[in-house]
């Protein structure tokens, strides 16, 4: 099983949108709806240069406004990251069933290690970073490298996710995908599953989504 955390695991799109309303506001501008929607599911550099241009301010440096961003989200989730509907009942029932399950998401390692705190250290037999890899959602290579590093083939493997960048990731790794949209729909596509809430899902519907049965 591969989990994303933002927006899949845990309500922290909320937390994000606090952080980057907060930025642009210190440099003066405000964020608008469609840039914000297009930097979910996106690693933090990208998001920077969205955020950049929305305001009209190109010339800004990425990383020191991740850095800005960096450090006010980890007060943020110190103290307000909840649950998504049904995710930990679901994570739960993954480990008890003893299926392999790793963390891939597009945030950094100092944030994880936060979150972890909430989402439990031993929930995941192996975390993926969005500093650790080359290349970020949407490209496979998170995913690719959570199956390496679980030892399963990515081919038995379900993906759950809530943007189109991280549905795109998982697909193209060649997971099978459970989209569980949150804050931006994720469009109707060949080999993904979509669910309202991960209050729905269970492990009958794991396995089917791998064309096997059950246990």
């Amino acid at each position: 099983m591969l989990f994303d955390m933002d927006g899949t695991l845990v309500d922290s799109e909320k937390l994000w949108d606090v952080a980057l309303h907060e930025l642009a506001a210190e440099y003066g501008g405000t964020l608008t709806g469609p840039a914000r929607r297009a930097m979910i599911g996106t690693a933090m550099a990208a998001s920077m240069r969205i955020l950049h241009d929305d305001l009209g301010q190109p010339e800004r440096d990425p990383q020191a406004s991740a850095e800005w961003i960096n450090a006010r989200i980890l007060e943020l989730f110190r103290t307000g990251l909840r649950w998504r509907p049904g995710a930990l009942a679901l994570l739960r029932a993954v480990r008890a069933a003893g299926i392999p399950t790793a963390l891939v998401t597009s945030s950094g390692r100092p944030l994880v290690e936060v979150a972890l705190d909430t989402l439990g250290r031993d929930s995941f037999d192996a975390v993926v970073c969005g500093d650790e890899v080359d290349s970020a959602k949407p490209h496979p290579e998170p995913y690719l490298t959570a199956a390496r590093l679980l030892d399963v083939p990515i081919g038995r493997c379900v993906a759950i996710e809530d943007s189109p960048t991280g549905v795109a990731s998982a697909l193209a790794a060649g997971a099978a995908v459970l989209a569980v949209p949150a804050e931006v729909p994720v469009p109707p596509t060949d080999g993904v599953h979509q669910v309202e809430s991960l209050t729905s899902a269970d492990l009958e519907l794991l396995a089917a989504l791998l064309g096997e049965p059950p246990g």
